[in-house]
């Protein structure tokens, strides 16, 4: 499904949306089953199973893709549905921790519960094919998607999506792990080389391969000057032939730019339909989409961008669309009549997609496509579980946790504490369930704690309705009806909801006091919506129309409003006087009673409440301040937060920051606060985690899949002094220059110190390491072996990490990490329990690709085990022996 909201610096990203790409399959023989179905299927049948197209309307979930199927020869229809995490339908599903927290657990285990309880919600749902996991690597933090992946090494991230995998397909759901290949970059282009790309960027869709992946997503952009969905070298060659990958590849929504790329390795288009359909065997017309005035009034909402990451889009400018590759033909009748594409390839591709059907049972018996009930309970307490198991103490001087005596004197500052920020917002995960997304301070209060509690938000995102006083002239449009109208909240709050089905609009004057910045409201539910102010495009609510046209109440802000509805916000600097204004909202499809309310948060409002929020911190013997980002800015906490976390601390010495992010951010702040916990994005079950993990219910145990840079200047991908590695690259192409030096690689190789390193993480425990023992493993791998002792007071986890030094002599042609991560095991040790670790490194860590002669070598010998807690703390080593 088009990923609405990436790379949104640019319209073009925001025109086309973005999606996901399928892996295809080998060439091994298709079954006798299949030969025999695609002699029996004409051509257009055969297009049917290869090409996206629009699942009838009154039947959809407005998920993000559907292929029809074959009625008459068993072949079913199939959904597509975006994630990650979760599933994302106009039902709503279990909100999921995001794929960064599942990746602190480091925990296989974990990873692949996730992916069951991911792929029951898909089968609940009627969905066929979720369209995750996402393996890309954690290569640039400014790159608008790297909080969805797994971080920023290949084993870790490969052996979790490999159990991620498992866990779903196990649920008869086929999983397509996206984005093949090296789309780590906002670049239209990508520069790497051999070794980088197989051993880095291609590794973890090896492991997705031999984890029987059903499918594979090939990505936007170029590898070395090649689409990557028409790129032979990496379908064919790295994907199918060196990591063995058997199911089928669909190309990420509108990745497809010739007739010709389904001859390259590519087997499905998506989407399938249009005057840009090359799976298709004529010219087309086009589906029903934005029009230009839509467009253009998008570009003008967004512009305005929310209060705390304003401005949103600084250069609404669109780009010029790719041309397709020379040589190519706009349709595969085209491509068929001149010989460049043959049935042969038809055949391949289409029983790529029919061997999986086969596979997954489902040419027998078709996916069952009713919704179903979801196992909401069950689901809502694996969730904080996960949420629990992902959160990495950064700092810790012992004020946590906390005892039931400071909640007698406990202030709890900042938006997160009342509500919990489950999701990025609006992108193509699960919203999730609002009504479950409680703060810390509702699930303390249910936990026995007093009045002694404070709970002070200090940034309103809800806001207060805008009064009637405010407004001169404001009337209400239903039809051709029209009325006076006092202001504009009707809500079930205010007991004056719009019953379902309703639209309406409203225009007037908004009389203004005094001048300044305000924070002018958009909120609905049941509605989509759009507003304007002195003529300008402020809010636009729905505009992409997906999903049903349902609106959820966490796809505008990171937080719904306190009363459920979701909330468009924009920053509009007033000058005092009147203002025009116009509101709109329209009945979405759910049914559900249409609650619009204009609010806003006043310049004085604004104030008011940060200095609430010191002020609780001053009266209070303990301070946590939730804290939280969605990537804007690249490198920091949006809005006042940083002043706020300064505020606090300075009138409060026991200060604890809670932080809700997709990526490291700048902490100038920390040595001013006792205790740091990083929570990333939730799920539905933060707030009940977080007060677990605060009062020692929980204990901490995650690690960071991501180096956590002293500067953004550090990392590999951000030093200005070469632009050309940044994300966004230099004339549309980003060069991998550091090669294999990715995240803790680079740190090591440059010898630079990070703020917190690959794999950390504090605990409430503390843990001894013992006795190193090597052993050659029957595979060709290695067998590692250590004891581990819990030496504190408090039962807890402990992440044993093994990495693999470089191989001394290094041999010529190719470069080696200083240490790479190659095995990990997450374990549970009682107070003062000790247990000896196995660890299994697999032949795969002891090989690398030779830039000299393009092939793979071992290089065992010489090689030294480094066992530990983080790639920063190996305590214990020892060279592999002859």
């Amino acid at each position: 499904m088009p990923h609405q909201f990436k790379q949104a610096s640019t319209l073009a990203a925001l025109l086309l949306g973005a999606g996901l790409c399928a892996a295809a399959a080998p060439e091994a023989a298709s079954s006798a089953r299949v030969r025999q179905l695609l002699s029996q299927m004409s051509r257009a049948e055969k297009m049917a199973v290869i090409r996206g197209a629009q699942e009838p309307a009154g039947v959809t979930l407005g998920q993000a893709g559907w292929t029809a199927g074959v009625p008459r020869l068993g072949i079913p229809d199939l959904r597509f549905a975006d994630g990650p995490p979760g599933v994302l339908v106009r039902h709503p599903s279990t909100g999921m921790p995001s794929t960064l927290s599942m990746a602190a657990t480091f925990s296989p285990a974990d990873a692949e519960e996730t992916g069951a309880l991911i792929g029951r919600d898909a089968r609940a749902l009627g969905v066929d094919v979720i369209l995750q996991p996402f393996i890309n690597i954690y290569r640039d933090p400014t790159f608008e998607r790297a909080y969805n992946t797994y971080g920023e090494d290949p084993v870790l991230t490969g052996i979790l999506a490999a159990r991620f995998v498992r866990g779903a397909q196990a649920q008869n759901v086929m999983a397509q792990a996206k984005h093949f290949v090296a789309y780590d970059a906002a670049a239209a282009d990508v520069e790497v080389d051999g070794q980088a790309l197989r051993e880095i960027y291609a590794e973890p869709f090896r492991a997705v391969a031999q984890a029987g992946v059903a499918s594979v997503m090939c990505s936007y952009n170029k590898v070395n000057g090649v689409h990557a969905c028409g790129n032979a070298s990496t379908l064919n060659g790295i994907l199918r032939k060196e990591s063995g990958f058997r199911g089928f590849v669909t190309s990420d929504w509108g990745a497809t730019h010739g007739a010709e790329f389904i001859a390259r390795g590519l087997d499905m288009e998506q989407p399938g339909i249009g005057p840009d359909a090359y799976f298709a065997l004529g010219k087309e017309a086009a589906a029903a989409g934005m029009t230009d005035e839509d467009k253009a009034e998008l570009v003008e909402t967004l512009a305005a961008g929310v209060p705390e990451e304003q401005p949103y889009i600084t250069a609404p400018a669109a780009e010029a669309p790719q041309a397709e590759p020379a040589g190519m033909s706009k349709n595969l009748g085209a491509a068929l009549a001149k010989g460049s594409v043959t049935d042969a390839d038809l055949d391949r591709a289409a029983g790529h997609v029919l061997g999986q059907m086969e596979r997954f049972g489902w040419l027998d018996r078709a996916p069952n496509h009713t919704v179903q009930a979801q196992a909401v309970e069950a689901n809502a307490r694996a969730v904080q579980r996960l949420a629990e198991r992902g959160a990495v103490l950064l700092k810790n001087d012992g004020v946590l946790p906390l005892k039931p005596s400071d909640l007698d004197s406990l202030a709890l500052v900042g938006p997160g504490a009342q509500q919990t920020f489950a999701i990025v917002a609006g992108e193509e995960q699960s919203f999730g369930r609002a009504e479950r997304q409680l703060g810390a301070y509702h699930a303390l209060r249910a936990m026995g704690a007093g009045d002694g509690l404070r709970l002070a938000v200090a940034d309103d995102m809800t806001g207060a309705p805008i009064p009637p006083q405010a407004f001169s002239g404001l009337v209400r449009i239903e039809g051709k009806q029209q009325a006076a109208a006092a202001d504009i909240d009707h809500t079930l709050r205010s007991g004056r909801a719009l019953p379902a089905g309703a639209s309406a609009k409203w225009s007037g004057t908004l009389n203004v006091d005094a001048a300044g910045a305000y924070d002018i409201d958009l909120q609905l539910i049941g509605a989509t919506g759009k507003f304007a102010i002195d003529g300008r495009k402020i809010g636009n609510m729905g505009w992409w129309g997906g999903h049903g046209d349902i609106v959820f109440a966490n796809r505008d802000n990171v937080i719904p409003t306190t009363d459920g509805l979701d909330n468009v916000r924009r920053l509009v600097q007033l000058s005092a006087g009147p203002h025009r204004i116009e509101v709109e909202a329209t009945a979405d499809s759910s049914g559900a009673p249409v609650q619009v309310r204009l609010a806003w948060v006043t310049p004085r409002m604004k104030q008011d409440a940060f200095e609430a929020a010191v002020d609780a911190a001053r009266r209070a013997k303990t301070a946590v301040v939730f804290a939280w980002a969605r990537n804007h800015p690249a490198f920091g906490l949006p809005g006042e937060q940083d002043r706020l976390i300064e505020a606090v601390a300075a009138v409060n010495p026991n200060t604890v920051v809670v932080l809700n992010t997709g990526h490291a951010v700048a902490m100038p702040w920390l040595d001013k606060v006792r205790a740091v916990l990083e929570m990333w994005y939730t799920g539905d079950e933060g707030g009940w985690a977080a007060a677990r993990l605060l009062t020692g219910r929980a204990n901490p145990a995650g690690r960071l899949p991501i180096t956590w840079p002293a500067r953004l200047a550090d990392g590999p991908a951000n030093d200005p002094a070469h632009p050309e590695r940044a994300s966004k690259g230099v004339n549309g192409k980003t060069v991998y220059k550091e090669g294999i030096f990715v995240g803790y690689r680079w740190y090591d190789h440059q010898d630079l110190a990070p703020l917190f390193p690959f794999g950390f993480g504090l605990s409430y425990t503390s843990f001894r390491y013992s006795d190193l023992k090597l052993a050659r493993a029957t595979d060709g791998g290695l067998d590692a072996s250590v004891v581990v002792k819990n030496t504190g007071q408090r039962d807890g986890d402990e992440v044993v990490q093994a990495y693999l030094g470089a191989p001394h002599p290094a041999p010529a042609g190719a470069a080696f990490a200083k240490r790479a991560l190659a095995s990990f095991d997450r374990i549970t040790l009682a107070a003062g329990e000790e247990r000896r670790v196995q660890l299994h490194i697999a032949p795969e860590r002891l090989r690398y690709w030779s830039k000299r002669d393009q092939a793979w070598h071992d290089a065992r010998d010489g090689r030294t085990v480094y066992i530990g807690r983080s790639s920063r703390d190996l305590p214990l080593s020892k060279m592999v022996s002859q």
